[in-house]
């Protein structure tokens, strides 16, 4: 056992044989239930006496995935009200080592996920001599939905808590307060995309690696007002703070995912504005578009996943069962003229069906362009494509969403990671993934030319034997974006 201090007070934490101390659960903020809900995060308690660190605090709480994602994605639950709370990994539990620190927002459509799955165990960063760090934050109408006379976006907020908590609190564990970098997947990527440009996270991270996720997902106002009345219509109450508050968890949490749902059976802007591209009616709520430019003062690493929306549609038949209708539709709404754009698609992948074509459109509309965006705004940032290709499902998974994530962690052997990497996947290319993460988060440089718009150099993360550096890949499918996305 190891027992490090905090500002609220001590905590005790268990060393594993490999000398890597572990932190579980530690409060970064106090229960956001009771007076507190739907409001800002409050201060977590002092305490006196040594607090146990040694097992997960409760999650935000959230819903289950629905079948067949509740095997795919990793996720869990645990009950409890305190549960806006991180967990930490040192290879050097003391004040005065002044290693970098790494710390992780998790993905979940703003509706899933925790900082305490297995597959975020942070051991291989310690090992490697990084502090990392990961954490809950609060998802669904706790965390974003827009409320009258309560602050938007309580979930972001929450992130922003934890890292005004490690930079108070990350040296009595090893950690260099100015050397932290923020990284995220999916909804936490998409996250950092917004505290890029929200005043109060400023300061309070150096370096950022958005994985899957940039600045373009939020909600406006207006359709934010929308979604708000419609859970409040199927539970029954006004669209008010005080009536969801009454509304307990067993009925709001099926609420929340059956909304999901609805948005996806009838994609009607009229009913749900921007929701009806990104299916996720939780989200952040801003009014505009905003890229963080030039002067952001964060170095960053930006990227996504060849394939990334076969994730969405390959486990549940619809890659290969989708009609042509639904490929035109598709591009269409994303902002695309079938007839100049689809021809583009087909050159590159001869033979491919509707379901096929329509996944690298939505690839492409939902990360790839994005993560290109931000890059051409912030200079000197380096942009990456995981391109490995799953077996599984007949080798139509492909270069998934979340697929690199149990790479960037090194946690290949890790059983909640089997459903999506199939057997074998390769530690080489694991490895090499980790050291450029790694050696970021050590000097704000990956270990490649950093992107520009005249080569447009790009990491490629593919088989151990293919990866390396490649200039403005796709380029021509990059091109029908232009003034659209």
């Amino acid at each position: 056992m190891t027992v490090c201090d905090t500002r609220q007070g001590a905590v005790r934490g268990r060393t594993a044989p490999d000398g890597v101390a572990s932190f579980l659960g530690i409060p970064y903020a106090a229960p956001p239930f009771g007076a507190r809900r739907f409001r800002e995060p409050f201060p977590p308690e002092p305490r006196t006496g040594v607090r146990d660190a040694t097992a997960h605090g409760p999650t935000a709480p959230h819903a289950p995935y629905a079948p067949p994602f509740d095997v795919l994605v990793p996720d869990n639950r645990i009950e409890g009200e305190d549960c806006l709370n991180l967990n930490v990994w040192t290879p050097a539990p003391e004040p005065g080592a002044g290693l970098p620190v790494m710390v992780w927002l998790h993905g979940g459509a703003f509706t899933n996920g925790s900082g305490s799955t297995s597959g975020y165990d942070g051991s291989a960063f310690a090992r490697d001599g990084v502090v990392c760090v990961t954490l809950n934050y609060r998802l669904g109408a706790d965390g974003f939905l827009r409320l009258p006379g309560r602050p938007d976006n309580r979930g972001l907020l929450d992130q922003i808590a934890a890292l005004r908590w490690i930079r108070d609190n990350i040296a009595f564990f090893g950690g260099d307060p100015d050397r932290v970098t923020v990284f995220g997947e999916s909804a936490g990527a998409m996250s950092i995309g917004m505290l890029l440009t929200t005043g109060a996270a400023r300061g309070l991270f150096r370096r950022a690696i958005l994985q899957s996720g940039a600045c373009h997902h939020f909600l406006r106002p207006s359709s934010a007002a929308l979604v708000a009345a419609r859970l409040a219509e199927k539970l029954g109450v006004e669209p008010t703070p005080e009536a969801l508050a009454a509304v307990p968890l067993p009925e709001l949490l099926p609420a929340q995912a059956e909304l999901r749902a609805e948005v996806s059976a009838d994609p009607d802007p009229a009913r749900w504005g921007e929701a009806v591209l990104n299916l996720m009616p939780f989200e952040p709520v801003r009014p505009a578009l905003a890229l963080p430019g030039p002067d952001c003062g964060v170095d960053l690493l930006i990227g996504s996943n060849a394939e990334e929306y076969r994730l969405f549609l390959a486990p549940t038949g619809l890659l290969r069962a989708l009609p042509e209708s639904a490929l035109l539709a598709g591009a269409s709404a994303y902002g695309l003229d079938p007839a100049t754009a689809l021809p583009v698609y087909r050159a590159a992948r001869p033979g491919a069906s509707p379901g096929e074509l329509l996944a690298a459109v939505a690839t492409d509309w939902f990360y790839r362009i994005p993560a290109v965006r931000l890059a051409e705004s912030v200079p000197n940032s380096y942009l990456y494509e995981f391109g490995w290709r799953s077996p599984r499902f007949d080798r139509t998974l492909g270069a998934c969403h979340a697929l690199e994530l149990p790479f960037v962690f090194d946690r290949l052997d890790d059983p909640s990671y089997a459903p999506l990497l199939g057997p074998r996947p390769p530690q080489a290319l694991a490895d090499t993934m980790h050291r450029a993460w790694v050696s970021f988060a050590r000097t704000g440089n990956p270990g490649w030319t950093a992107y520009d718009t005249t080569t447009r150099t790009t990491m490629a993360f593919a088989s151990p034997a293919a990866t390396g550096p490649v200039s403005d890949p796709r380029a021509q499918e990059r091109l029908l974006w232009e003034g659209v996305r």
